[in-house]
């Protein structure tokens, strides 16, 4: 195979005098933003190392965002990993018993109302 075309993702972190991140700027060429920059409040990385076989990570967040952001963040980040390892592996039993903690996390958190 052979690349037919580039994409590039970038990110701009603003640190205060104690190198805290107060700014998350991030813009892709396929992004919502259509290429342009555009704040953030947090952001994870994870790279799957091709020849350590290691996962790589990388999680920010501006001293600004509420607990109650990290909570929907993350509920939302679980949902997506649940739903991007299904795609990836077709294992659907597993994929729903994330969903099941993803639920869990959610009503834990109030993001979601609490089921009876």
């Amino acid at each position: 195979m052979s690349v037919v075309k580039t994409s590039e993702i970038k990110l701009k972190i603003g640190l205060d005098k104690d190198k805290v991140p107060i700014e998350i700027d991030w813009e892709a060429d396929g992004g919502p933003a259509g290429g342009k920059k555009a704040p953030a409040k947090a952001f994870l990385l994870s790279i799957f190392d091709k020849d350590s076989r290691d996962t790589l990570k990388m999680d920010l967040w501006t001293k600004d965002m509420q607990v109650n952001e990290m909570d929907r963040f993350f509920f939302q980040t679980l949902r997506g990993l649940a739903d991007t390892y299904f795609k990836a592996t077709q294992n659907q039993q597993l994929a729903t018993e994330m969903q099941k903690f993803v639920q869990y996390f959610g009503e834990q958190t109030e993001v979601l109302p609490k089921q009876k």
